[in-house]
């Protein structure tokens, strides 16, 4: 067989393409229609009861009689059912309040994710407004259960688009409003494994040292580009703690850590920082740099009246470490110093 090995592997890389595209479709056709069915056996478990005394009681004989009659099927165990009613009665509560086409949207994305998903969401969430927010970051992040388990735990609701900000006076509309979802306050930094009395240099080294999951932290959209990153204006150097790329936002982030309380000061220095970006790396097709103040501690009414005259968009929040380790309990691995120190390799 006369054929170009490269051309050929093209070949097969497309056609894999195409069978892995199908076989999503179908996984979410699949999984629409089964929740579809879970959603009528619902409502008419709802409306036997409400035309009936029939009580919770019924369900065990329901699923006695449905597994026997789908003996291949899962889904019809007691607990199930049972949740499946739940399912339906938690979301009525929107459909019930909405116009119709606000109704059918929001259950065209509730059919959009797995049941497994759709169980856990409204078992932690202590509102619609709360279930829908993790019924959109599943959708648009494509999670996984562990990963919406992990957000969920972190509680990712109560701390995104927290922040103080000037986002709505210094940037579009549109873009405002993302850029103020890409915030949370505070940032949990527990990742980091601290010791105490710690200073930025230190929180900065951990937060690069764990680079992967400070990009969890600060969510989906974030790409890093440097540590204590080097901009020459005018022939002289200026160092930013950290510079990310959004790729939603299409902007520059400015990140400046501060290991102390908020001072009004800091928003001085990082409006330089973000004039600089503007002036040196932005493009024409980038939208404003932005910058994140991520700071120990803040008052909120000294940190707007800070933010009010600012010419540009910031946002400023805190960070927490819930645990720190003891200053005297050290890493069992030597540091590069002390191994140089043991070789008699420093310089005399």
């Amino acid at each position: 067989m006369n054929i170009e090995i490269q051309e050929y592997k093209e070949f097969i890389k497309t056609i894999k393409s195409k069978i892995q595209s199908s076989q999503i479709k179908a996984s979410i056709k699949v999984n629409e229609e089964l929740l579809k069915l879970y959603w009528d056996i619902a409502f008419m478990i709802i409306e036997k009861q409400k035309d009936s005394s029939w009580g919770d009681g019924f369900l065990n004989k329901l699923s006695t009689d449905l597994k026997k009659e789908f003996p291949n099927m899962k889904g019809f165990s007691y607990r199930n059912l049972r949740a499946i009613k739940q399912w339906y009665i938690f979301w009525q509560q929107v459909v019930a309040k909405s116009s119709k086409e606000i109704g059918q949207q929001v259950v065209a994305k509730i059919f959009m994710i797995p049941w497994g998903h759709n169980i856990f969401i409204v078992s932690k969430s202590n509102s619609i407004e709360e279930a829908l927010f993790y019924i959109n970051l599943t959708i648009q992040n494509n999670y996984s259960r562990a990963m919406l388990k992990n957000e969920i735990d972190k509680n990712i609701y109560e701390r995104q688009g927290k922040s103080i900000t000037n986002f709505e006076v210094k940037l579009p509309e549109v873009h405002s409003a993302l850029a103020v979802e890409t915030l949370k306050n505070p940032y949990n930094f527990d990742f980091t494994q601290m010791r105490e009395d710690y200073d930025e240099k230190e929180l900065e080294d951990a937060l690069v040292d764990n680079i992967t999951s400070f990009l969890v932290e600060l969510g989906q959209g974030f790409a890093y580009l440097g540590r204590q990153y080097k901009l020459i204006v005018d022939g002289s150097e200026f160092k930013i703690d950290l510079l990310f790329y959004h790729v939603k936002l299409h902007s520059y982030v400015v990140i400046e850590l501060k290991t102390v309380d908020f001072k009004p000061e800091f928003v001085g220095k990082l409006n330089f920082y973000i004039s600089a970006v503007d002036g040196e790396l932005k493009s024409k097709e980038d939208n404003p740099t932005i910058g994140i103040l991520i700071c120990k501690s803040k008052n909120d009414t000294v940190v707007e009246y800070s933010l009010k005259d600012i010419n540009k968009p910031m946002g400023v929040s805190e960070y927490e470490l819930t645990h720190v380790l003891p200053k005297n309990l050290k890493s069992s691995l030597p540091t590069i110093e002390e191994i140089e120190n043991e070789l008699g390799m420093m310089d005399e």
